[in-house]
């Protein structure tokens, strides 16, 4: 069996190991569009800030991984597919046929429609190669303007203001990680950050990056007329995910590729997984992309055993996200912004940084967010993910939400069983 890989992220690596541990003589191949030997976006961070060396973003340490799991590496781009000859088209290597397809492209940082994005002084930060020029520009005191207070930008911040540059946040909402946090810890965690030194500038929009002034390289005029001088811009204004090269292949796509519960697409013999795959919302049992390493790891599973004949059905990816801001831990999770007709529980301490969510659907958990509170967030995620019903229990947390571990143990445990936290 031939087994191609197009995506060498952690969807693509995952499956491959799948693959060859439930199919040991296929021949498995693995398409990387990058030079680099496969890596994991989310260890940059850690790379910008000298935790690690560039090894250390590897997804698989041992250079002889691939080779010793009957997996080829090969550093090409897909140009298309034809699924009628089960083949895919190479920019450099020619055709490639196979017998199933796996689709792990992931996606790419959307480049925001801003006169002067292209200037040498601003880059994203999505691959190794955007990290060693960010290494170069955001050197100690250097002047570093990031251009979005999304979940990646959060990321990135974090290692910017580690960097010991000076730094101011441009977002264009009301609130940081819009997409994670409601208005109360949205502004808990923007207080959190100018705390540290770093500048928010939140309903801002820039007009424009312009020549600098004073010695720094680049200029961004915001639109109340304002201009911040920069060394290093930083866009991170969102991802979309990597379709464009399905166009004429009969593969169904809408946000990402659609895909079933086997993580099949619309044709026979191809699969898709991780940031490019609109999978089953477990919250909703709509069809959304979650681009989180999480759920990219369940879907490779998942279709790397139906790849294999082993036929496994997906239950659906939960909306989660955790974050980590200049220490600060933050999470979200379900239905985090609430449900039509649901109800809801919220403790908040403002001067220590905490803050714990709970969205009910009758006497379910459906999502939750937090700000400042680790204890029990896998607690938290296990009561939304099983549907436990809470019974007596759910307004025991209306009065104390952060009562979660007895909930959980009252609420799990056989009927009849009598815990001392009862």
């Amino acid at each position: 069996m031939r087994h191609v890989i197009v995506g060498a992220g952690p969807a693509g690596v995952v499956a491959a190991d799948q693959l060859h541990k439930l199919d040991r003589d296929a021949e498995i191949t693995l398409i990387s569009g990058e030079a680099e030997p496969p890596y994991s976006r989310m260890a940059i961070p850690y790379y910008l800030v000298e935790q690690i060396g560039e090894e250390g973003t590897h997804l698989r340490k041992n250079p002889e991984h691939f080779s010793g799991h009957s997996t080829r590496v090969v550093h090409d781009h897909v140009e298309s597919i034809d699924p009628g000859a089960r083949s895919v088209a190479l920019r450099d290597a020619g055709s490639m046929g196979y017998d199933q397809l796996l689709i792990a492209t992931g996606g790419r940082p959307v480049k925001p429609p801003i006169p002067g994005v292209d200037r040498p002084e601003v880059h994203p930060c999505w691959t190794l190669a955007d990290a060693r020029e960010i290494i170069r520009l955001a050197q100690p005191g250097a002047k570093v303007v990031l251009i979005g207070a999304g979940f990646i930008g959060c990321i990135i911040l974090e290692a910017l203001a580690s960097r010991k540059t000076e730094l101011t946040v441009v977002e264009a909402e009301n609130r940081m990680v819009p997409r994670m946090m409601d208005d109360t810890a949205g502004g808990m965690l923007r207080r959190w950050c100018e705390s540290k030194g770093v500048s928010v500038r939140l309903q801002a929009r820039v007009e424009a990056i312009e020549d600098g002034r004073a010695g720094h390289g680049a200029a961004v005029r915001l639109g109340d007329g304002q201009v911040l001088d920069a060394d290093l811009v930083i866009t991170a204004v969102g991802v979309q995910p990597n379709v464009e090269f399905l166009q004429g292949s009969g593969i169904d796509t809408d946000t990402g590729i659609l895909v079933n519960r086997q993580l099949q697409t619309s044709v026979e013999g191809v699969f898709a997984a991780g940031d490019v795959a609109q999978g089953v919302d477990f919250s909703t049992g709509e069809y959304a992309v979650h681009a989180v390493q999480p759920t990219a790891a369940d879907h490779a599973r998942v279709a790397a055993s139906n790849m294999a004949g082993r036929s496994q059905a997906f239950q659906g990816s939960v909306n989660m996200n955790v974050l980590d801001t200049l220490g600060l831990i933050s999470s979200s999770f379900g239905l985090w912004m609430g449900k039509d007709g649901g109800d809801s529980a919220w403790v908040e301490d403002r001067d220590r940084f905490r803050y714990l969510n709970l969205q009910f659907e009758d006497d379910r958990i459906v999502g939750a967010s937090a700000l400042g509170l680790t204890d029990h967030v896998g607690v938290l995620r296990g009561l939304i993910q099983t549907r436990v019903k809470l019974g007596r229990w759910k307004e025991r947390l209306k009065q104390d939400p952060t009562r979660l571990m007895e909930a959980y143990l009252a609420s799990t445990r056989p009927i009849g069983y009598n815990a001392h936290v009862l």
